[in-house]
């Protein structure tokens, strides 16, 4: 089968030659089908049949590739662009329902770019974004510099020497004004506003004057002053007996977070830290094998979590802090933090089962998710748990396969969680 060498010209030729009705047929092997999604070559004339595979030079969006032969998967095939001029009518979703009935699932012309590629292959638009030239290397002798590349023949002596003088001479082309830009321009600068001063920049026409507003302050600035150094030097004299009445901040007043010890749990001790941590979900058994081939067969009873915080305050500065909460599964675990636990836990994450919350504090689960925030994890493909219905839980859903969404469901997590914790217990809030 002999054919061009390049497939998208011919395909623009077969539409040009026939006035947007070609007669392109399909073949299978040396055998003609009627499908497209049977087809193996398209016959765009009697000399021009090319594989619906092959590679044409329009580049797809994103790639960097300039040779559709070193690297075909970075251009569209000839199939596609056809695709995309044959159904140049059809409505977005009718197109990409098309598209997969004939065969082409990947690497189809998206519904943004078509209307761009038709256009030029009908001579609408002389330019096609992403189709790149290629060199001729048909009689070119070797060593030829690049800029002499672009025809089969050598150019001539003549060409050469414009081609030497436009490279060689340091001057630039002079650049002639055209009248109507100078006039636009003329337009254009009458209706600007210079803005040169603090005054100016507000258009006003009286100056500001705020030495009234100083004068106002400057006594009261005055007294302000001498009261503090007062206060300062009596207060290194004689410490007053309320300074030690102040009661002392508790340390390590950090929040905990209950989770449920049962094995199917989506979240356990072997995953906890780098969900709520890294907002990364592995489960629970990848994470519990991982962690024995690195010789940790058994997880921490008490994991600390360290939670990255990024604040932005009147001036627009920013400001990084870290929170730690704590994560335990068993009452046990909770006891070694004190007799006051239980006023530090802010949130239980239940797998709506009634036997977790037997060694709680508060067994019923309406008096418990009263006094903490009460968490339900489900997948995404799960039905709604009729039990948590009057538990007052908040269920947040996980995907089982996308992780990139995993970082919108712990900030949600921690969203519902700082709201609670601020309403219920603003003594554990940590700044």
């Amino acid at each position: 089968m002999s054919s061009p060498s390049d497939p998208i010209l011919a395909l623009k030729e077969a539409i040009k030659s026939s006035r947007g009705k070609p007669n392109i047929t399909y073949k299978k092997g040396s055998t003609t089908v009627i499908s497209f999604a049977d087809a193996t070559h398209l016959v765009l004339s009697p000399k021009a049949t090319f594989p619906k595979t092959a590679p044409t030079r329009l580049r797809k969006m994103g790639a960097t590739s300039t040779d559709p032969e070193a690297k075909p998967e970075d251009f569209y095939s000839l199939g596609a662009v056809y695709l995309a001029w044959m159904l140049r009518d059809a409505p977005g979703a009718d197109y990409m329902k098309r598209i997969r009935e004939n065969g082409l699932a990947v690497g189809f012309v998206s519904v943004t770019d078509r209307k761009a590629i038709v256009d030029w292959l009908t001579d609408k638009s002389q330019t096609l974004h992403g189709l790149i030239t290629v060199e001729v290397a048909s009689t070119t002798p070797p060593g030829t510099p690049p800029q002499l590349r672009a025809s089969a023949a050598l150019p001539s002596s003549s060409s050469f020497s414009k081609l030497s003088e436009s490279t060689s001479s340091p001057l630039k082309r002079r650049y002639v004004i055209d009248p109507a830009d100078i006039e636009v321009v003329k337009r254009i600068k009458a209706n600007e506003i210079e803005l040169q001063d603090r005054n100016t920049v507000l258009r006003g026409i009286k100056p500001n004057n705020f030495n009234s507003l100083k004068e106002s302050f400057a006594d009261k600035l005055k007294k302000l002053r001498e009261g503090g150094k007062s206060t300062t030097s009596m207060s290194t004299l004689t410490p007053t007996a309320d300074s030690k009445m102040q009661p002392r901040k508790a340390r390590n007043q950090y929040p905990i977070i209950i989770i449920s010890s049962s094995p199917t749990s989506l979240i356990t001790m072997h995953n906890v830290r780098r969900f709520l941590q890294d907002a990364v979900f592995e489960p629970s058994q990848e994470a519990r094998t991982r962690a024995a081939a690195e010789g940790n067969a058994r997880p921490e009873d008490m994991i600390p979590i360290y939670r990255k915080r990024t604040t932005i305050d009147s001036s627009g500065r920013e400001t990084e802090t870290q929170t730690r909460y704590f994560v335990v599964d068993s009452t046990e675990a909770l006891a070694k933090f004190g007799t006051d636990a239980w006023d530090r836990v802010v949130c239980v994450l239940t797998t709506g089962q009634a036997w977790q919350f037997r060694p709680y504090k508060w067994t019923e689960p309406k008096t418990l998710f009263h006094h903490v925030k009460g968490i339900y994890f489900s997948w995404t493909n799960d039905p709604p748990n009729p039990k948590i219905k009057d538990w007052n839980v908040t269920e947040l859903k996980i995907d089982p396969h996308r992780r990139h969404v995993d970082k919108s469901v712990v900030a949600h997590f921690w969203k519902l969680l700082d709201q609670w914790t601020s309403t219920h217990k603003p003594s554990l809030v940590q700044g």
